[in-house]
């Protein structure tokens, strides 16, 4: 198949190569024009603009745009729409809000654009294993890109998940999960770090990928982090979150359902970013004016 790609981050620049892998023509764009290069030293077609980029498509088109979230994304979508005609086909495959596909699909419909949400799973790691593709959109547009996804994804690792907003929504509970997973496998080895028993870690998270009912791809790469640098020196404990676990959040709210793991996971992260926690002190504080307990004064 033929396909635009705007993109040639971490992730977009292992799909383009991927893509390449069996002979789709993929025309490529990036502001940054060594990705270009890189990408046409990988058999992609660079462009020197969005406009370009869809002067050399032949009809229907499809681009698919794999940039940041948020604003990054709505702004592309948009400057892509403008340059498309009808039955041409935009793919967001980035971590957007599931409410903004339904909203840009309505858009996009009006001028006979269809579209498409994608959500990608397998970090930098694609290109070697594959992405898990989970698929929104009209069905008959969907089985029209199979061959797209069929390239990214190992085998059996793509679905239509419904309609628009349904591969995001999947996604961004899936990247839920793996919030509370990732937790969990932290709280555990920080405990085994304690121990007076001066554990290998590495050799722990090895051993437990060996028919242990906790093992998954999440461990292994814990096992390989661990070799690495044992007492983890060289990383310091700040955990970003790119949105998903907010959103699963929020859904889950008004749905009126518990996700208190996951809660728990994400106000952790948030908790990671503090130099040093005003509640915290307070909680000393106050635990000092109830008990007398003993207050640690900072240094002057």
């Amino acid at each position: 198949m033929e396909l635009g790609f705007v993109g040639l981050g971490k992730m977009g620049m292992n799909m383009v190569t991927r893509l390449r892998r069996d002979q789709h023509r993929v025309v490529v764009f990036d502001r940054t024009p060594d990705l270009i290069k890189q990408a046409e030293s990988a058999g992609c077609v660079g462009a020197s603009s969005l406009q370009d980029l869809v002067s050399k498509l032949t009809g229907p088109r499809t681009v698919w745009i794999m940039v940041p979230s948020g604003a990054p994304t709505e702004d592309t979508v948009h400057q892509v729409a403008g340059l498309l005609s009808a039955d041409d086909v935009v793919i967001d495959g980035g971590n957007t809000n599931f409410h903004d596909d339904s909203r840009r699909a309505a858009e996009l419909k009006t001028r006979g654009i269809r579209y498409m949400d994608v959500g990608t799973s397998g970090g930098i790691w694609g290109l070697k294993v594959g992405y898990c593709m989970m698929v929104g959109g009209d069905k008959a547009v969907v089985d029209r890109h199979a061959p797209i996804f069929t390239t990214l994804a190992p085998e059996q690792g793509w679905a239509h998940m419904g309609g628009h907003g349904a591969g995001h929504y999947v996604k961004m509970v899936h990247n839920g999960i793996e919030y509370s997973m990732m937790q969990g496998y932290a709280e555990g080895f920080e405990l085994m770090s304690k121990s007076e028993y001066r554990l290998d870690l590495a050799k722990i998270a090895d051993l437990w990928m060996h028919g242990s009912v906790v093992r998954s791809w999440l461990l292994e790469l814990t096992a390989g982090a661990l070799k690495e640098d044992p007492k983890l020196e060289g990383i310091k404990g700040y955990v970003q979150d790119s949105g998903e676990g907010r959103w699963t959040i929020l859904d889950a709210i008004d749905k009126d359902v518990p996700v208190p793991t996951l809660t728990a996971a994400l106000f952790t992260r948030f908790r990671s970013r503090q130099d040093e926690s005003f509640a915290e002190k307070l909680l000393a504080a106050m635990r000092n004016a109830f008990g007398g307990h003993a207050v640690r004064k900072r240094s002057a």
